[in-house]
């Protein structure tokens, strides 16, 4: 957002996620690998969640959330 104040600590971080991905060339399953082998070595239990079902790919939605080609809230 243009103008906005600049949180000194809010750059740090960005900085500091910037260069760990620079590492990685930007390589998301790179640095996903990285992260979870930095959490394997820590030796710290960490929660893991099953993965959700996938969506199909019809499932559409506007942006308000609603399904697309639905009737409005309040419509009849």
């Amino acid at each position: 957002m243009p103008n906005q104040p600049t949180d000194p600590i809010i750059s740090e971080v960005r900085a500091v996620r910037d260069a760990h991905a620079a590492r990685f060339d930007y390589d998301l399953a790179a640095i996903f690998r990285n992260i979870r082998a930095m959490q394997d070595a820590s030796g710290r239990e960490y929660v893991r969640f099953p993965a959700r079902p996938v969506a199909s790919s019809d499932t559409r939605h506007d942006k308000n959330g609603a399904k697309a080609g639905g009737r409005a809230a309040g419509s009849r």
